[in-house]
């Protein structure tokens, strides 16, 4: 009779070791970066779309690296003092390495890196437990880019309509969401089904380092203050 996988032993060293392994790769990989690349960024980033940062990360793949994982991973291949830093100044970056944030190693120009980031900009819809930038409000009567089908799913997320002669109509005003409320998962299904998109994806600069120079960005300003408060 063979054995179940289910009952197969798994010991918390080889977890564990897995885990150390994975920490050095990352750690190897962005060291390897900074002798390749002549400029680091950190940046910070709002409504983070993975597949529209792929996208990003492909455009600029000839120049440039970014990456995106544990901030104290992060600060400790950049070393977080002048003591183990791998770079003269680099260790400055680490302290910026905070909450939704990133390491972007490139070979652009500064202006060029600057352009990039301030210009880059996608709109999509909200996710459950988002902020509503406005107020959503559907008027009593009929709902004609819905069809009849629609009519069970649209009730499910509490909808007040009915059916009158194959058209779904509204029996009341609806209020699917308030400006400054957290969306729930049923508002943010009708804001999709309606098209409306209230979420944009930012990348913020913060800080940069090149051999010869350390800048900090104005949102960092920002940052500290709220750190601070």
């Amino acid at each position: 009779m063979p054995k179940s996988k289910r009952n197969r032993p798994v010991t918390l060293s080889k977890t564990k070791k897995k885990g150390r392994e994975h920490k050095e790769v990352i750690v190897n990989s962005i060291r390897q970066a900074l002798e390749d690349y002549s400029s680091a960024y950190v940046f910070t980033f709002e409504n983070m779309r993975n597949q529209k940062l792929k996208e990003l990360r492909e455009q600029l793949k000839p120049s440039s690296r970014f990456f995106l994982g544990s901030n104290k991973v992060m600060q400790v291949s950049l070393g977080r003092s002048a003591a183990d830093e791998v770079k003269p100044g680099i260790h400055k970056l680490a302290k910026f390495l905070q909450r939704d944030s990133g390491l972007f190693l490139t070979k652009l120009p500064k202006e060029e890196v600057e352009r990039l980031f301030k210009q880059f900009e996608e709109h999509d819809f909200s996710r459950a437990g988002s902020i509503a930038t406005e107020k959503v409000e559907l008027k009593e009567g009929p709902l004609e880019h819905f069809s009849h089908e629609m009519e069970p799913f649209l009730r499910k997320l509490g909808l007040p309509i009915r059916l009158n002669k194959g058209v779904v109509e509204l029996v009341s005003d609806y209020i699917v969401c308030e400006e400054g409320q957290h969306l729930s998962p049923e508002s943010a299904r009708t804001l999709r089904l309606l098209g409306i998109k209230m979420a944009t994806f930012h990348l913020h600069l913060i800080c940069r380092w090149s051999s010869d120079d350390f800048e900090v960005y104005r949102e960092a300003l920002k940052l500290s203050d709220n750190e601070s408060s």
